[in-house]
């Protein structure tokens, strides 16, 4: 029999257990009845559920992949960027809930048109159509936020999420980046470009946790790191 259960760790994920044994995450729909990527919808006393492909969201392969903490919970403040057509941040939505808020920064405008069908059933999902390289494209748009997550295939990764941590993430607060070794350098090992990666990274950030996301992505890294005060 299918069953839901809360996470061991993080307060807003949830596991669907199938009747054949699998075992999937999941968020509770905050717009039940609605699909965003055609995920399957799973109701259990009352509510409804949301099963979260890995092979679609890199969170969702970072939580399968153990990764041990997820910084995202409810009331948060949410700076995504790369948000693309939504598929992530539609759960990252579920995550903080009616009484927390997204800004989803994308660049291209034939994502962010079905990013905008998303967003309308979402009122805590904010679509900016603007280039996270270019902050005085939203500055004014942004307040502080408590995480940042960031899913950018660009060789200038690294230098854009800590472009954006300087600017908007509060003290303490964390960030999340989906670090794709293949848009930095093809001709490279990707463990050698994760590590360079991290280098970068951890003159500003501490890095709390790294997970390598295969086999459901081939050549990501998930990082997460936080803000020192």
């Amino acid at each position: 029999m299918m069953k839901v259960t809360k996470h061991e760790r993080f307060a807003d994920v949830y596991w669907v257990e199938f009747d054949d044994g699998a075992r999937r995450p999941a968020t509770a729909n905050l717009a039940p009845g609605t699909q965003v990527y055609g995920e399957k919808l799973v109701k259990i006393h009352d509510v409804e559920y949301r099963v979260w492909d890995p092979y679609r969201s890199k969170l969702a392969a970072a939580i399968l992949r153990d990764i041990k903490h997820v910084p995202i919970a409810s009331g948060e403040k949410v700076l995504y960027l790369g948000a693309a057509s939504g598929t992530t941040a539609s759960h990252v939505s579920d995550m903080v809930g009616a009484n927390g808020s997204i800004y989803c920064v994308e660049i291209s405008s034939r994502p962010f048109r079905d990013l905008l069908i998303v967003c309308r059933k979402r009122p805590n999902m904010i679509p900016i159509l603007a280039d996270a390289m270019r902050l005085e494209g939203y500055r004014l748009l942004i307040e502080q936020v408590d995480v940042i997550y960031q899913d950018i295939a660009q060789p200038e990764q690294t230098e854009i999420l800590l472009t954006n941590a300087k600017t908007f993430l509060r003290e303490d607060g964390y960030a999340m980046l989906a670090l794709k070794a293949r848009s930095i350098d093809v001709t490279r090992d990707p463990r050698e470009v994760f590590r360079e990666g991290m280098g970068r990274l951890e003159r500003e950030l501490e890095i709390v946790d790294l997970k390598i996301l295969e086999p459901y992505e081939r050549d990501h890294a998930m990082l997460v790191m936080r803000k020192e005060s």
